[in-house]
């Protein structure tokens, strides 16, 4: 086999679910590992459902995660086109072929018939398949239906036997073929149906390994049936687990939404997905959970990759994301946190750039989201109401006075420096007698709203001496 060629094949149907941004790491990862070419392939033939925006949407989540594939529909190469909408006459031939040899033929069945078909074989016990009604259909009544213009498709004509494929990831695999059935390779509308157009690129590109998600699994046979039927060498195949929610069910919407757009607009940063992506169904060993693209190149591996489901946990997630933002400089943060205070309808005019970056800084540590981080440089520029335990905390017996107290002395100060918490709060402390939280509770629920979050003196530089009046007068009123 020659240089390594694997590609990513998404259908422009939906936004890019987080299983599928993972197939294609897995592939951009094995690509540069064995130094061979990443390919992106648009497969929309399906034309009710697909659409230009989520193509567009699909190439912009790959660029983010910052995958760069060598030939695609956007920069061309030797076997363009990329969209399998733009191949048809390509599949045209290759079908035209197999009718010729009487490998296909035509069916004429109407969709009520299968579905009749469908459900008395379930109801049976057997498993759905077709039964084959015009495999044997005489050419004289098939010219016959043709002339009076009846719908058909073509369907492959699969023979008794059994299919064997030697998995990458799951090892040997076998089919019988008695139980797959003559399937569609051309839809009644004239386009080619999803395993042929698939396994025909996948030759026609000479792409050499096929690493897909697991739910297709059951497309391996008759793909290879096709291609030994064109006699094409077929790819090597390797089926990654299912993602699973913590309910054990399959990753899908009812998790809420897994696109990685939605990540993204919740503010997962590309570094983390990347990272928990690479590691879900695939160990790097232990206590390597943080790693560079480069170190995730040169530790990839199929023999790695488990055999049984993972998991997603989103609170792993959280922790790999919490990590990247904290260890993010200033200036990099503040500009991937500019979206996201915006959406969160922070008005930041009078703030320079150097306050934004203070307030990140300050903030980094608060949040494992960038949406999260901008609620909380919110409240740097806007009161937020109390939560329930600051509430607790403005209402217990004696935080008046101490609100009042540092009102007053908060005054005194002709402006506010990194010493003025302190100074301020000695002369609290000695004035009525408090300390501890019964001091600096109080100010603390006042100016934020909350009982927990960054340094105090953090907090007063980013208010400034005016909006602290204001919220400790607000607070004592």
């Amino acid at each position: 086999m020659g240089k390594v060629r694997v590609r990513f094949a998404p259908s422009p149907t939906g936004y890019l679910h987080i299983g599928n941004a993972r197939t294609a790491l897995f592939n951009y990862l094995f690509a540069k590992k064995s130094g061979g070419a990443f390919i992106l392939r648009i497969e929309d033939t399906d034309r009710e459902r697909s659409k230009k925006e989520f193509e567009d949407e699909i190439i912009n989540d790959l660029r983010w995660l910052g995958l760069d594939w060598n030939e695609g529909p956007d920069k061309g190469g030797i076997f363009t086109p990329y969209r399998q909408s733009e191949r048809q006459d390509i599949y045209d031939h290759m079908i035209s072929q197999l009718l010729g040899d009487g490998k296909a033929y035509k069916c004429f069945c109407t969709e009520d018939e299968l579905e009749r078909i469908r459900l008395q074989q379930i109801a049976n016990g057997e498993p759905p398949r077709y039964n084959g009604k015009c495999r044997d259909l005489a050419p004289l009544f098939a010219r016959s239906y043709e002339v009076q213009g009846k719908p058909h498709t073509i369907r492959f004509r699969v023979e008794a036997g059994i299919v064997e494929v030697e998995d990458l990831v799951k090892g040997m695999v076998s089919f019988d073929c008695d139980k797959i059935g003559d399937f569609v390779i051309r839809r009644s509308d004239g386009t080619a149906a999803f395993n042929f157009a698939n396994i025909v690129d996948d030759s026609l590109m000479r792409v050499t390994h096929v690493i897909r998600g697991d739910d297709h699994l059951s497309n391996t046979p008759r793909q290879i049936l096709i291609s030994e039927a064109l006699r094409f060498i077929p790819p090597e195949f390797g089926h990654l687990p299912l993602i699973l929610g913590t309910d054990r069910a399959p990753l899908s919407k009812r998790h809420g939404d897994v696109s990685l757009k939605s990540f993204r607009e919740r503010g997962y940063l590309k570094e983390a997905l990347v990272n928990y992506l690479a590691h879900l169904g695939l160990s790097y060993g232990e206590g390597r959970d943080l790693l560079s693209m480069d170190e995730l190149i040169d530790g990839f591996s199929l023999d790695r990759v488990a055999s049984s489901p993972a998991v997603f946990d989103i609170d792993k997630l959280n922790w790999i994301n919490s990590h990247y933002i904290r260890n993010c400089e200033p200036r990099k943060l503040r500009g991937l946190l500019l979206l996201h205070l915006v959406k969160a309808g922070v008005n930041l005019a009078g703030k320079g750039e150097d306050w934004i970056e203070d307030a990140v800084d300050v903030v980094k540590g608060e949040a494992s989201t960038l949406a999260g981080l901008a609620e909380h440089i919110k409240m740097f520029i806007e009161e937020v109401q109390p939560d329930s335990e600051a509430h607790a905390v403005l209402k217990e017996t004696g935080t008046t006075e101490v609100i009042k107290a540092f009102k007053e002395e908060f005054e005194k100060e002709s402006s506010i420096t990194p010493g003025s918490y302190k100074a301020v709060s000695e002369r609290v402390k000695a004035r009525l007698a408090v300390k501890g939280k019964a001091l600096f509770m109080p100010l603390r629920a006042a100016l934020t709203g909350r009982t927990k979050g960054p340094e105090m003196e953090k907090v007063l530089m980013l208010l400034g001496k005016e909006e602290i009046i204001k919220r400790l007068q607000k607070a004592v009123s």
